[in-house]
């Protein structure tokens, strides 16, 4: 398992970061019966208030800044999504 931490940010492209996703909203909804593809927001999981919580982790768990043009809730619906946008974001940019 590839754990993110604040000391060391990864800048891996392959790496999943679906685990860290999950034990992060378990450790605030207290809910563990959902999968990688479920609407969190549509399931009543997460709030607009906890859409921030989310964001603010993506943007410590990779040393980045979320711009607005990022904040689509699509983005952040399902771990699943949310995985794929921070490897997206993780990925060295090709210019």
């Amino acid at each position: 398992m590839n754990t993110v931490t604040n000391a060391n940010p990864i800048s891996n492209s392959s790496v999943d970061y679906r685990q860290d996703i999950r034990s992060f909203l378990e450790h605030f909804i207290g809910e563990e019966d959902f999968s990688d593809d479920d609407d969190i927001f549509e399931l009543g999981l997460v709030s607009s208030l906890m859409a921030m919580q989310l964001v603010l982790f993506v943007e410590k768990a990779l040393s980045i800044r979320v711009e607005s043009e990022d904040l689509n809730l699509d983005n952040f619906r399902s771990i699943a999504r949310i995985d794929a946008f921070m490897r997206d974001k993780a990925a060295p940019a090709h210019d």
